[in-house]
């Protein structure tokens, strides 16, 4: 797909750096290839407040081609399986699909398994060895409430994964943080162009007119730091309490946050798919799920301390509106890209010093790409 040869541009060090190669955000050859050896990694796919009982099954995507059961066993313990029935393959749930249940039964042919994936039921097979029929189960991890799945049989070790991540996102206790509300939004735009995006505020002044009125764009720092997460953190301006239209907060800050964080708003993309935005008052995510080369399906959710949730009359929409305002302008942005991307004589531009961020991420990518961790 890609050699050194082909990186080159890509690997070098900020202010020689490179874009990626044109293929990589237009081709379907390469898009495979990341959902194979990206996705099949280990890879957020929801929260696990949306498998809270026991018996709570969910259908989900990961990546542009599989399907992952979720299921909370009575146990307690959250599993993750294949989305295939073991007989003819049939999904058990419709992606998307949720359900609370004792048992699963395929809507295809009936065959039904526990909530530990174990065949119960095989209606007409006399001899069946049910046990070698349980659904295949995959590597599953819960972190911070969110849920995390691999493809492969045997991932890296989840902490590995998460590296310092751990130590920015503890502070905020996001697993006892609530969704109150999401949005979705399909982008046509591919996956890493919208990661990159995200990566840096070289664009803000001339796209986040109202981001700008809250955080100066030139602020911040982005961090270097173990782990599969590219990210770093902006301030906050005199007077803004959080990131919305007027600077004021709704909620109340997220308790036992010290002052920096209090007066800033730390981001990381976690790779290959999750971005956590965290405020001094609220959590936002953006998962992202690629459809095609061009195509990338986008879930944010909003997340808030349970006891303000719970006010009588609280309204997230001093965070929602300014962040779905901010998110349209940046998916204007990346669609503009994406296809500028697509001209036939484009080639990958220069990194400014201000997007050190960007150039982290193609970087991972790229030493991905040639297979190096």
């Amino acid at each position: 797909m890609f050699n050194q040869e082909h990186l080159a541009a890509s690997l070098a060090e900020l202010g020689q750096a490179r874009m990626l190669p044109r293929a990589a955000y237009l081709d379907d050859d390469v898009l495979a290839w990341e959902q194979r050896h990206f996705f099949g990694g280990w890879t957020c796919a929801g929260r696990a407040e949306d498998l809270a009982e026991p018996g709570a099954h969910r259908a989900v995507a990961v990546g542009p081609t599989e399907g992952v059961l979720l299921t909370r066993a009575r146990d307690g313990r959250l599993r993750a399986f294949v989305n295939a029935c073991r007989h003819r393959g049939h999904e058990l749930l419709p992606c998307g699909g949720s359900a609370v249940k004792r048992v699963l039964t395929c809507p295809y042919h009936a065959w039904t398994y526990d909530v530990d994936g174990a065949l119960r039921a095989a209606p007409g097979f006399r001899d069946l060895d049910k046990s070698g029929f349980g659904l295949i189960e995959l590597p599953s991890a819960e972190w911070h409430g969110w849920v995390f799945v691999a493809l492969d049989a045997d991932p890296p070790p989840f902490a590995e994964h998460v590296g310092a991540l751990e130590d920015t996102v503890a502070p905020y206790s996001p697993a006892e943080l609530t969704t109150v509300t999401s949005h979705e939004y399909v982008v046509a735009a591919n996956w890493k162009t919208i990661v990159e995006n995200y990566q840096e505020c070289y664009h803000c002044a001339l796209i986040h007119p109202e981001l700008c009125q809250v955080s100066p764009p030139e602020s911040g720092e982005n961090l270097d730091l173990p782990g599969d997460w590219v990210g770093g953190w902006m301030d906050l301006r005199d007077g803004a309490a959080t990131m919305s239209l007027d600077g004021r907060s709704g909620g109340s800050p997220i308790p036992g946050l010290d002052e920096h964080r209090l007066r800033t708003v730390m981001y990381a993309a976690m790779f290959p798919n999750l971005l956590i935005s965290l405020h001094p008052d609220y959590v936002m995510t953006h998962r992202l799920t690629p459809l095609a080369p061009g195509r990338t399906r986008v879930e944010c959710a909003w997340l808030f301390p349970a006891e303000v949730a719970s006010r009588p009359g609280f309204d997230p929409a001093y965070a929602v509106d300014f962040w779905d305002l901010t998110n349209r302008q940046d998916w204007a942005a990346c669609e503009s890209v994406q296809r500028g991307i697509a001209a036939a004589r484009y080639q990958p531009g220069p990194l400014a010093p201000d997007e050190d961020g960007v150039h982290q991420f193609i970087r991972m990518v790229a030493l991905k790409y040639l297979g190096e961790p």
